[in-house]
């Protein structure tokens, strides 16, 4: 489940859609999809938001494997995972993770060799070099639905992203694996416009001095 952690953060794309969406593709690009991941971009540039996301890890028959629920603060490429046992932090160049079980931080660099996945608003930057998107329909209940499939290989061949229609909000994301498998990120409570600092994003040796911490930047 610990790999899934991060892939959390895509959860993150919060978009304005237009009343009614009319698809249309050209060349390789789908206008309709490329439309609404640009406003998810503009949106990521814009206010700090936080959320509840519920992660449920599925094998090949839809069966439930594993479960773990985060709360989730994020602005313009810095976040705050928190989860019962342990925290990840990233200013947007490091990353902390907190193992409250073992009382350590361990620190690394976020590299341009990281998965996008790391980095919504990255991964939104340089989706049409990383992936190809495909609009797929509007559910009844007004769920917009897009597809990004890797252009290169991967350990998953499609991120599906569900999205409110006349809402924009996220509401889940589903991470499709080769084997059968997926993880889903369901996301509730979404709140813009928090209130943050830079030190929400960093860990805090000095509030807990007895925390060891393992730099391997």
């Amino acid at each position: 489940m610990k790999k899934f952690v991060p892939l959390l953060l895509l959860a993150l794309f919060a978009t304005t859609l237009s009343a009614q969406i009319t698809h249309a593709a050209s060349g390789d690009v789908d206008e309709a999809a490329a439309a609404i991941l640009k406003k998810a971009s503009d949106q990521l540039n814009g206010k700090a938001v936080s959320f509840s996301v519920t992660m449920v890890n599925k094998n090949s028959d839809k069966k439930e494997t594993a479960r773990m629920d985060a709360r989730v603060v994020y602005h313009k490429g810095k976040y705050r995972v928190e989860q019962d046992r342990q925290v990840l932090y990233s200013d947007g160049k490091a990353l902390w993770h907190w193992n409250k079980d073992v009382g350590e931080v361990t620190v690394n660099n976020l590299s341009d060799g990281e998965d996008d996945l790391l980095n919504p608003a990255r991964l939104l930057a340089n989706y049409k070099k990383n992936f190809r998107e495909k609009f797929i329909r509007v559910e009844q209940d007004g769920t917009a639905v897009i597809d990004l499939t890797p252009k290169k290989s991967k350990s998953y061949h499609k991120i599906r992203i569900l999205v409110g229609e006349k809402t924009g909000v996220i509401k889940s994301m589903e991470l499709h694996n080769y084997d059968g498998s997926r993880g889903e990120y369901r996301v509730s409570n979404f709140k813009q416009g928090v209130k943050t600092s830079d030190k929400d994003f960093r860990f805090d040796q000095q509030a807990n001095p007895a925390v060891e911490v393992i730099d391997m930047r």
